[in-house]
């Protein structure tokens, strides 16, 4: 299970982009409503979130998490309980932990990027705390996987497919889709 979590004012391309790429790639993902079963995104496109936060199992059967930015998305992330504990129950036991734009500050608050290196939407560098800041589209550093936003949304998803899956199948995916690298 991959759980993508949703909050109003999320960035649509930066969620649904990497979903419909871990779909194709056979990898079992679901949507998590943070703010209610019907999430409006930064761009007022409404989306139906497959399951509740009460819904979300830690357990050992999670390959990982995704957090999509946009704001307040990412701010409204933040301020989730449930999200926090998902993200240290990702970090505590190996597990991936994504996020695109705005959304890697969470982590970098956290003090996860500490010795990491890490990417961001432009201007929220600074809040990736102790992480090793670069500007690549989409970095890769073990278990955690940053993307800086909208614009590498599919390199973003094909990223995490290699981490869960393998890179030869999320290469696959790539090229089938018509993506240029």
């Amino acid at each position: 299970m991959f759980y993508v979590f949703l909050a109003n004012g999320f960035e649509e391309i930066e969620a649904l982009a990497p979903v419909d790429f871990l779909k194709r790639m056979g990898v079992e993902v679901l949507s998590v409503g943070v703010s209610g079963k019907t999430i409006c995104g930064a761009h007022n496109i409404k989306v139906e979130a497959d399951i509740l936060l009460p819904d979300v199992k830690l357990d050992e059967n999670l390959k990982g998490i995704m957090l999509p930015g946009g704001m307040p998305g990412a701010d409204n992330l933040d301020k989730c309980p449930e999200v926090q504990r998902a993200i240290d129950y990702c970090i505590s036991n190996g597990k991936i932990v994504s996020a695109i734009c705005a959304a890697p500050f969470i982590l970098g608050k956290k003090g996860i990027l500490n010795g990491k290196k890490a990417t961001c939407f432009p201007g929220f560098e600074g809040e990736l705390k102790g992480a090793c800041v670069l500007e690549d589209g989409v970095v890769t550093d073990g278990n955690i996987i940053t993307a800086r936003g909208a614009g590498v949304a599919w390199e973003f998803g094909a990223a995490i497919g290699s981490a869960l899956v393998n890179k030869e199948k999320s290469d696959g995916i790539l090229k089938a889709i018509q993506w240029k690298k």
